[in-house]
């Protein structure tokens, strides 16, 4: 009697565990972590350069991921209100990665971005002087629950989705 208790107990204690660690295991793909706004306040910048000016952070509205090994990716709105029509369409976001990357298929060594979500379903990413870097398709993610401004997420498939609304695109180490 007194063993089938103590089975009892450490069922009900692992299923809690099991519960309790759930969330966790949905915002980590083989020990990375996925970041959220509030995770990135002391990583990202007030303000950051790009194309001869400063521009303010949206830091409510930014993502990233931590890798097991400790480098990041991280990416935040910036208001683009100082630039010209043609840079502010295609300059949304600050893009920060320690480590190269394929984004949409396409190779993309470790530096500092602008990246845009442009007409006809792409991402667009330039280097900090506003040339063009590389154009890949995005996708639409109709189910998607809640979409934000900016956010990212894993990917079912493996890797990550840096989401501008519903629209998103996926990138991987």
């Amino acid at each position: 009697m007194r063993f089938s208790a103590i089975l009892k107990f450490a069922a009900a204690g692992t299923m809690a565990v099991a519960m309790l660690a759930s969330p966790l295991a949905a915002i980590a793909q083989g020990g990375d972590t996925v970041l959220k706004p509030a995770d990135l306040q002391k990583l990202l910048p007030a303000a950051v350069y790009y194309k001869g000016q400063s521009a303010t952070t949206q830091l409510r509205n930014s993502g990233g991921v931590k890798f097991a090994d400790g480098s990041y990716v991280l990416t935040t709105l910036v208001d683009t209100s100082g630039y010209s029509t043609s840079v502010a369409a295609k300059y949304q976001a600050y893009f920060v990665t320690e480590v190269p990357l394929k984004i949409g298929g396409e190779s993309l060594p470790a530096g500092v971005y602008g990246v845009g979500f442009v007409a006809d379903n792409k991402l667009v990413v330039t280097d900090v002087g506003a040339h063009d870097l590389l154009t890949v398709n995005t996708g639409e993610d109709a189910g998607l629950k809640r979409p934000t401004p900016l956010q990212v997420t894993a990917d079912p498939a493996g890797g990550f989705r840096l989401y501008a609304g519903r629209r998103y695109v996926v990138f991987s180490r």
